[in-house]
């Protein structure tokens, strides 16, 4: 397990690339469903979706914006309000820990932990959403799951990094593809990756 999370931190220092949010993600004019209809189009980057969900306020401990596809203001993510629950609720997890410190094991014997990996974080905000019970390591989790891209959350991984793709927007503690990184270790908010050669992808059922 360690060797593989090692690897993690080395992913995590990785330079920064340009990276343009993805296309056809039903953000950007798209109308919304009428009450009681399912619009599906195409997940483009496995980390973005449709379905008709409850638009409820945004609130300090629980931002959402309008539409389909998430949003990243100040370092804070936005949940989509048309998201399922579950979906915002990986969101807001990921919130929770976006100022946390990178630490190699982090996140992986105590959920409420001080510091993160990359699959501890990943971990953190599938358990959140109920989409996990114990947290694994990103060569754990190229078996969890379903094979290839969700609707709305994908995680890539491999032997030696993990990261997740939420409603167009991706936690992650490497910098790769992030034009303008946060400061920071640990997980941040970030755009999608244009490429992600290299990685499993897996997602959860019916999402």
């Amino acid at each position: 397990m360690i060797p593989a999370l090692a690897l993690c931190a080395l992913a995590g220092t990785s330079s920064a690339a340009s990276a343009a949010a993805p296309t056809g993600t039903g953000g950007g004019g798209t109308p919304t469903p009428a009450a009681g209809t399912t619009v599906q189009q195409p997940a483009t980057t496995g980390g973005a979706g449709v379905a008709p969900g409850p638009a409820a306020p945004s609130t300090a401990q629980h931002p959402t914006v309008p539409g389909y596809v998430g949003k990243i203001i100040k370092g804070i993510a936005y949940a989509p309000a048309y998201a399922p629950m579950q979906v915002k609720k990986a969101i807001w997890a990921g919130d929770k820990i976006r100022l946390k410190p990178y630490r190699v094991g982090g996140g992986h014997g105590n959920w409420n932990d001080s510091a993160y990996d990359c699959s501890g974080a990943v971990s953190f905000v599938l358990h959140a959403a109920g989409l996990l019970k114990v947290s694994e390591d990103s060569g754990e989790m190229e078996a969890w799951g379903h094979k290839g891209l969700g609707q709305w959350i994908t995680v890539y991984t491999n032997p030696g990094h993990a990261f997740v793709e939420i409603a167009g927007i991706r936690l992650d503690t490497s910098r790769e593809g992030d034009p303008h990184p946060a400061p920071g270790t640990g997980p941040r908010w970030r755009p999608v990756m244009t490429s992600t050669s290299g990685y499993v992808a897996r997602h959860p059922s019916d999402l």
